[in-house]
């Protein structure tokens, strides 16, 4: 596996090796003493699965706060989706700033997003698949969420937003001036 330092503290793509042949390809995508080492010395308790039928399709930005905050390794199965992260960690030289990637089934691309970020994407192609392992289980308590259109965040979704297939939830989220101080830069 290879990995690559994106242009926010912590956030790490992965590219696991493909071998191919007149088959198809074999890829070992996740290996614990690895990712401990390389990436994150966390354990990654519980997997999540999505299926987002429409392109366009925007799912986020979410996180889960402390008492039950979570890190995400976030993959394609199906599809290729327009991946986002957002530092909402107090006192990060880059708090509400971003970071985002293509992951595709075919690019293999994986995106490690530690605590103290928000997430989401936006599918850019119909019947997408995301799997996601997550270093602490869900808690509906703890369930958050940071406005993905919220002007101060400054990103640039590859769809056009008055047609996106998003959640109620999801269009209720507060921008990010409105959001208390989950998480701290560095502690």
């Amino acid at each position: 596996m290879q990995l690559s330092r994106l242009a926010i503290d912590d956030l790490v793509a992965i590219e696991p090796r493909r071998f191919g042949d007149d088959r198809g390809f074999f890829s070992e995508i996740f290996r614990e003493e690895w990712f401990r080492r390389e990436v994150a010395d966390v354990a990654l308790v519980q997997e999540n699965h999505s299926l987002s039928r429409r392109a366009g399709t925007i799912r986020g930005l979410h996180f889960q706060a402390p008492e039950h905050p979570q890190g995400k390794l976030v993959r394609v199965a199906r599809g290729r989706i327009w991946d986002v992260a957002v530092d909402i960690r107090l006192g990060s030289p880059t708090f509400g700033q971003h970071c985002a990637i293509e992951l595709s089934a075919e690019n293999g691309l994986q995106l490690w997003i530690p605590v103290g970020f928000a997430h989401g994407f936006c599918t850019l192609e119909p019947d997408c698949e995301v799997v996601y392992k997550v270093s602490d289980y869900y808690s509906a308590a703890n369930d958050r969420g940071l406005a993905f259109d919220d002007p101060a965040l400054g990103i640039v979704w590859p769809c056009d937003l008055a047609g996106a297939t998003l959640s109620e939830k999801d269009r209720r989220h507060c921008g990010l001036a409105e959001l208390p101080d989950y998480f701290v830069h560095g502690g």
